[in-house]
């Protein structure tokens, strides 16, 4: 079963579901950078205030260390940390640019 819900990192339908605890974390895609979501815990009741965005627009290993720091610091359910990395190495690398190289062609040959 696959789950797509917010804050399910894993995108199955367990324990590591977002929904279920009040501390969750989601990353997403946006042009400048990885976006993380942490639901806070202290506002549960306050859905507009509940989710807290913050915009990570560094390099890869800047990026994916700042996001460990984030989960690992605020105790935003440990056992996601891998989880989380992951997810954010495959943004970016799907951010990255494709450089296509064309084929060079030799001069034309006159007999």
């Amino acid at each position: 079963m696959c789950g797509t819900e917010p804050n399910n990192l894993r995108a199955r339908n367990s324990c590591s579901n977002g929904l279920i605890h009040r501390k969750a974390v989601e990353l997403a895609a946006n042009i400048k950078g990885v976006v993380v979501i942490m639901k806070r815990r202290s506002s549960q009741q306050k859905l507009a205030t509940s989710y807290m965005q913050t915009t990570i627009n560094k390099n890869g290993q800047a990026t994916l260390s700042s996001i460990q720091h984030t989960v690992c610091k605020n105790k935003y359910h440990l056992d996601l940390r891998v989880a989380a990395i992951h997810r954010a190495r495959a943004i970016l690398q799907s951010q990255e640019l494709v450089v296509v190289k064309r084929k060079q062609t030799g001069p034309t040959k006159s007999f």
